[in-house]
């Protein structure tokens, strides 16, 4: 590798950072003749501020048209730039997927000159890869907002996932720091990606051999922390896109202040809100497996996460009406919300009931965490604990009993030396 190249990947790496829509493949692609294979799914390293690596993530340029105050790239930003040419990404995905460094290319893009442009190039980059270097292993490309439909419809034949980024949670927090961005140039292009999907698989319901267009879905990323938006509007909104695009995942960046970061943002020296971001994924989960609704664990009367507790046993501890719960006799939906209970504990205990009543051990055995289930259920030798006990008296046991990497966050007892 010359000096100059390894300049441009220092300059395009570095740059990429910021974007964590980049986890778990999801795809089925198999190695047909060439190099590399999908179907196992991407393994992952993450550097120290939690931010995934095992994939080659690049950007084609930081050079962009746009002066969007949150992000490293803006036009007004004084950065060194630079561009990798098409054939300097597809030689450095080859090398390195050849060396095994990586397992898979995450190529996003500033834009330069306009978004037809930039997209024309992600898309010959990865159309190489796959035609003419034979290349079978991952790809995550990001779509240009207002790129051309026959350009994205192109792109889509050839990579596993698209996405594009919403950026901030609402249009109006958007406005805030991009003026010159709007939600419906977010929108417009995933309508399109989904329209596609549901077209390509009900042609193979008819045509046996037909190409795979996105086979592991389109994904969006919102940041969090550098707009003053509450965690209910966070979900809403991500709840809104899954139900309406069919999106995979919704990312949630915590906010990391840049170097000349605009004066209305968090400024440089602010520690990222990870712990509020690992939050927010506990409630997407929540959601999308556990049949939460975002009103039950987010309301107006509730709208922002604790950070002390999860949002499980948080909306427990604000619904106690609803337990105990007989583990012996209720349905799936309500063990599952069991705090301490999860969906593969649940179904276990759902089948082993059938040969008799479970018992405390019984229970610890299939895995549970009892120590906080304990408040919540009652079994064959275990009394209803919790009708004697106050919400914050529940909290207190079970925050005094616990081993959260947390903890210390929230620990307000002065050391004595």
């Amino acid at each position: 590798m010359n000096d100059r190249l390894r300049e441009k990947l220092n300059i395009l790496a570095d740059a990429a950072k910021y974007d964590v829509s980049c986890s778990s493949s999801g795809s089925k692609r198999k190695n047909e003749g060439g190099i590399g294979n999908a179907s196992n799914g991407i393994c992952h390293t993450y550097t120290e501020d939690g931010r995934c690596v095992s994939l080659l993530k690049i950007l084609l340029t930081n050079h962009c048209i746009y002066d969007c105050a949150f992000c490293v790239s803006r036009k007004s930003n004084d950065v060194k730039r630079a561009a990798f040419t098409i054939d300097e990404v597809v030689q450095l995905t080859m090398n390195f997927y050849r060396r095994n460094y990586i397992e898979g290319l995450f190529l996003s893009s500033g834009i330069f000159k306009n978004a037809d442009y930039t997209m024309e190039r992600l898309l010959r980059v990865v159309k190489k890869l796959r035609v003419e270097e034979k290349y079978n292993g991952y790809i995550h490309l990001k779509t240009i907002p207002k790129a051309s439909e026959e350009l994205i419809k192109e792109a889509g034949l050839y990579v596993d996932r698209m996405s594009i980024n919403l950026e901030m949670p609402t249009e109006a927090g958007l406005k805030l720091v991009a003026p010159d961005k709007s939600h419906l140039d977010v929108q417009k292009p995933l309508n399109f990606v989904q329209n596609q999907i549901a077209q390509f698989r009900d042609d193979k319901k008819l045509i046996k051999k037909i190409p795979r267009f996105v086979p592991a879905g389109q994904s969006t990323q919102m940041v969090v922390g550098a707009t003053p938006e509450s965690d209910m509007q966070i979900m809403q909104t991500a709840n809104a896109y899954y139900k309406k695009f069919s999106l995979k995942r919704v990312y949630y960046s915590g906010f990391i202040p840049i170097p000349n970061t605009a004066a209305l943002l968090p400024q440089l020296g602010t520690p990222p809100p990870l712990l509020r971001e690992n939050r927010l994924y506990q409630t997407d989960w929540l959601m999308r497996f556990y049949g939460f609704e975002v009103r039950e664990l987010l309301n107006a009367s509730h709208p922002n996460l604790e950070t002390d507790i999860d949002p499980k046993l948080s909306w427990a501890l604000r619904n106690l009406h609803l337990f105990p719960v007989d583990i012996n006799t209720a349905d799936y939906q309500m063990i599952v919300r069991v705090p301490g209970i999860g969906r593969q504990s649940a179904q276990h205990i759902v089948s082993a009931r059938k040969f008799g009543k479970l018992h405390v051990h019984q229970l610890k055995k299939i895995g549970i965490a009892y120590n906080r289930a304990q408040y919540f259920i009652y079994c064959a030798d275990s009394y209803a604990s919790l009708r004697h006990l106050q919400p914050h008296e529940i909290k207190s046991l079970i925050l005094g009993g616990g081993h959260s990497k947390y903890k210390s966050l929230h620990d307000t007892q002065l050391h004595l030396f």
